[in-house]
């Protein structure tokens, strides 16, 4: 063994004595020429080129080292060798294959579209195992992001002539990496429970097959962390901090675990509150109205960020174009407490150089400008550049809006960036459901609120019920003429049977033009006029006399006018705090065969109780006269159903005491107050439970005859009810009681409301 051992170490010293003497004698050689193996599609002076070596120069080791590692980086050649052949230098190359096709196999979730574009090999481009494993990267952090971190990718080479290959990526994709629970470490004064509905990341449930928010997403954790720093903030707590948020992976990659640390620190109150008014000609007591907070409140970062935005609107209104407000913060961690002084003074003399939109593929430029309270030249203001991207928000035409202010061309000039990412705004819907208003029912529409991106609005709905049925077309050019103003027109077609509450049948055709301006922020002014074809027909033979006068054609045409004063938190979705006031006059007689007067008074005053829990008083008032002749009956209010619950449709009201028909009034009143509640389902089942109390009445001034029965007395009811936003459409279930009625009332105690979209 010991023989074995030593012959071998002599063989090795030999073997490199010999490999040094070749090297030693071609290290003075001087090459020739060089000689290229093995090239195919490429031309052997192609590979010569790359060589740090050329004919004439002597042999050198390096310089031969240094031409192995250019070639192998060109990427072209799947093995190198470089030897000396007597005077001539031999480069002998193994070419990497050219890839002829590139397909997917196993992918269903994500579309062969889709993954094309993310890998960087292409068809006609050389094949190299670094390229293909960075493909294969690409592809599994594609369906990481998409949650699915079991996902597995196999790259398959299948050799064609020619040194041509296809490459196949045979997929797995795995189950959807779920979230199997969320702990948080350190939180004393809200639960586990309570910060789990704060963050967007939920932990994976059956009822949450419609979310993705229960997949794992590294972005979305790091939203949680910000979300959570809001949340504890708007409480009190500055000194907050979320530590470390951290996913762990089951090991066989079917599940999250996700925990978070966090800090809360104490709570603090807002101590001494100020105003300093260091602008010229600007009176502290101006704006002092603007500033609510109270010492002793708890402190509150997004009602500081809101009187800022409220006083830097305030005082741009007063005259003054350029103006910083910033809060001054002092923290007392003994006494825990915050001061704050709002210190306004004259910002910096900045003027808008331009405005630049980005991302807008299909909307025009002008649809986004208009939007704008800054135009190019204006002295730049925060509050107006904030109050800009809201209203291109609320165009629910994008996405996302990104609005950011960058330098110009020179010191005194600012740029505004505005990128914009579009999303679908038209929509086909088909409905079906049950009212108890109407009966069964189904619907079709086709909306489209960016009629070739110029933010015209075009919309067809048809619906066809047991008891209505009705065609709507609209159209609105919200800035015609250029101007802030709505105008549209509609047509519409409307058939009732009302055989079961006033014994009569009626068919509506007509139309309509409008037109609307705002005149302040919240307060806005609209005109319209109305032309409306009716016929009454299929009347009962025991209805009441006075139905049976309205039997025939009828011509009605209308101007109207309103005011809407809108002061909500929110125009788009659930309103929690707010008030909004309208008021609409009608004049129909310009023309026709009826003539009346209607005016209405309608309100409506949000409250948030606590969180979550929103009280709503809401309330109405309205008077029609006829001018010559009695109101028709299909002209007059009704109270009942929908508007005072405990009540039938129209079951409230003078009515025929011979026909029990119910006749409508001249002068209705109506008021709810309301509280909607979580019910303590998961917040994506968007269930809430709701207790209300309701009250109204409905007269007629100039009763018919003495069979009419109208006390005008008041009518209220209390009751319960279940709203839910369901994935197939809202279905709601009021149980409502009267405890207040007459004897000629109709009353319901449940009334049911479903419809689906599909």
């Amino acid at each position: 063994m010991f023989k074995l051992y030593r012959f071998a170490i002599i063989l090795c010293v030999l073997g490199a004595i010999v490999s040094w003497s070749q090297v030693a004698r071609a290290q003075g050689t001087v090459i020739r020429q060089i000689l290229v193996e093995g090239a195919q599609r490429i031309e052997p002076e192609t590979v010569q080129s790359y060589l740090l070596i050329q004919p004439g120069d002597s042999y050198d080791p390096s310089r031969v080292n240094r031409s192995l590692k250019s070639l192998f980086s060109t990427g072209l050649f799947a093995d190198v060798s470089i030897r000396m052949q007597g005077p001539d230098l031999v480069v002998s190359v193994s070419e990497n294959p050219v890839i002829n096709r590139i397909a997917f196999e196993g992918n269903q979730k994500i579309e062969n579209e889709a993954l094309s574009s993310e890998v960087t090999l292409r068809p006609r481009v050389i094949y190299t195992r670094s390229k293909v494993q960075d493909d294969v990267q690409r592809i599994l952090t594609l369906y990481r992001r998409s949650g699915r971190f079991a996902a597995t990718v196999e790259p398959k080479v299948i050799r064609l002539e020619q040194n041509r290959v296809d490459l196949v990526f045979e997929i797995n994709e795995g189950p959807l990496t779920e979230i199997a629970s969320i702990r948080f470490i350190g939180n004393k004064e809200f639960s586990d429970g309570k910060l789990k509905d704060v963050i967007q990341t939920k932990e994976s449930r059956w009822y949450r097959v419609f979310s993705s928010d229960d997949s794992y997403d590294p972005d979305r954790l790091a939203f949680d962390r910000e979300l959570l720093r809001r949340y504890y903030l708007r409480e009190g707590y500055a000194d907050f901090n979320v530590v470390s948020s951290v996913a762990e992976l089951q090991p066989n990659k079917e599940a999250f675990f996700v925990t978070f640390v966090i800090e809360e620190g104490p709570r603090y109150e807002f101590g001494t509150v100020d105003l300093i008014a260091g602008l010229r000609n600007l009176k502290k007591e101006e704006v002092a109205d603007i500033v609510e907070i109270e010492t002793g409140d708890w402190y509150d970062n997004q009602v500081v960020d809101k009187t800022v935005e409220d006083l830097s609107a305030a005082v741009s209104e007063l005259g003054h174009t350029f103006v910083d407000v910033r809060p001054r913060i002092n923290r007392d961690r003994e006494n825990r407490k915050i001061d704050v002084a709002f210190d306004i003074s004259e910002g910096p003399r900045i003027f808008v150089e331009r405005i630049d939109i980005k991302g807008n593929a299909r909307t025009e430029d002008e649809v986004i400008r208009r939007e704008f309270k800054l135009v190019e030249g204006d002295g730049f203001s925060t509050a107006k550049l904030r109050r800009s991207r809201q209203r291109i928000e609320g165009l629910q035409y994008f996405s996302k809006v990104s609005v950011e202010q960058i330098p110009g061309s020179a010191p005194d000039k600012t740029v505004i960036s505005v990128e914009v990412e579009e999303k679908s705004t038209g929509s086909v819907s088909i409905g079906a459901g049950y009212s108890t208003t109407l009966g069964p029912l189904a619907d079709f529409g086709i909306q489209e609120s960016n009629l070739l991106g110029r933010g015209q609005r075009l919309g067809l709905n048809a619906r066809i019920a047991g008891d209505q049925s009705q065609l709507d077309l609209k159209f609105t050019e919200p800035y015609f003429l250029d101007r802030e103003l709505a105008a549209g027109f509609d047509l519409f077609h409307k058939t009732q049977d009302l055989g079961d509450t006033s014994s009569y049948e009626s068919e509506e055709t007509g139309g309509g033009l409008r037109m609307s301006y705002p005149i302040t922020e919240k307060l806005r002014q609209a005109w319209g006029y109305k032309l409306t074809f009716t016929d009454i027909t299929n009347v009962d033979s025991g209805a009441s006399s006075f139905i049976k006068s309205q039997e025939g054609s009828q011509t009605l045409s209308v101007v109207s006018h309103s005011l809407i004063y809108d002061n909500r938190d929110s125009t788009i979705g659930s309103t929690k705090e707010g008030y909004v006031v309208g008021l609409t006059n009608e004049l129909a007689g310009l023309g026709g065969t009826h003539s009346f007067i209607r005016d209405e008074l309608t309100a409506s005053y949000y409250y948030p109780v606590l969180d979550e829990v929103i009280f709503k008083l809401s309330g109405g008032v309205g008077h029609i006269t006829g001018l010559g002749k009695d109101v028709a009956i299909n002209q007059r209010f009704f109270l009942g159903g929908d508007n005072l619950r405990g009540f039938q449709t129209s079951g409230v009201g003078p009515r025929a005491s011979d026909s029990d028909d119910a006749l409508g009034g001249e002068f209705r009143y109506l008021g709810t107050a309301e509280v909607r509640f979580p019910l303590g389902f998961p917040d994506e089942l968007k269930v809430t439970g709701k207790l209300f109390a309701d009250m109204g009445s409905l007269m007629t001034i100039h009763p018919q005859d003495s069979t009419v029965q109208d006390t005008g007395s008041l009518r209220a009811s209390v009751g319960t009810g279940i709203n839910w936003e369901s994935p197939f459409g809202p279905i709601g279930v009021d149980f409502g009681f009267p405890v207040v009625k007459e004897s000629f009332d109709k009353t319901e105690t449940i009334r049911v409301n479903f419809g689906t979209r599909f």
